[in-house]
């Protein structure tokens, strides 16, 4: 919508009361009310919308927006490098990510998948990074059904158990798209 600063505004929030610096993620709720965290768990599909949000933000900057630009690449590079730090070997995610007793969850390795070749491709993020979307990519993949359902991400609606839901459709779509414009 035009409002840079506005967006910037909330990225810096959201990190001064859900951001962890130790590991390198995103709590789920803080109550700002209440000054205490409703959810202090660090859910992977909640670090998902995180990163994409700051890669939607980074392309939407003009280009006057140098400084804020190379602070946003350092977030969602922190970011990128905490979630990773979790994944398995097969590609997913815990829903959340350092709980291994947490179901495994598809949505937030399309989401990661989907902001690497978008950041590779505006030349924000090494290419070092590509081997990992495409393992990320190779195990949504195995996930969808005959019709072309994306299962077993966190599903609605509740949110608290694998299944499918209109988000692990969404990104799914985006990370084809981001993997085709990088990949040509």
């Amino acid at each position: 919508m035009g409002y840079f600063k506005e967006a910037l505004f909330q990225v810096d929030g959201l990190r001064k009361y859900l951001w962890n610096p130790e590991k390198k993620l995103f709590s789920h709720i803080y109550d700002y009310g209440l000054k205490k965290y409703e959810r202090q768990d660090f859910w992977g599909v909640g670090n998902g919308w995180a990163a994409a949000g700051m890669t939607r933000i980074l392309r939407s900057l003009p280009g006057n927006f140098r400084k804020e630009k190379e602070k946003l690449q350092s977030y969602f590079k922190d970011l990128l490098d905490g979630c990773l730090k979790y994944q398995r070997e097969d590609g997913l995610f815990h829903d959340v990510l350092d709980r291994p007793d947490s179901f495994v969850e598809t949505n937030l390795a399309q989401m990661l998948a989907y902001t690497i070749y978008r950041n590779v491709q505006l030349g924000w993020l090494g290419k070092k990074y590509l081997k990992t979307a495409e393992t990320m990519r190779q195990a949504v993949h195995k996930k969808v059904d005959s019709l072309g359902y994306v299962n077993d991400v966190c599903g609605s609606p509740l949110f608290q158990s694998a299944g499918v839901a209109t988000e692990g459709q969404a990104f799914f779509l985006l990370m084809e798209a981001a993997r085709r414009d990088l990949m040509g």
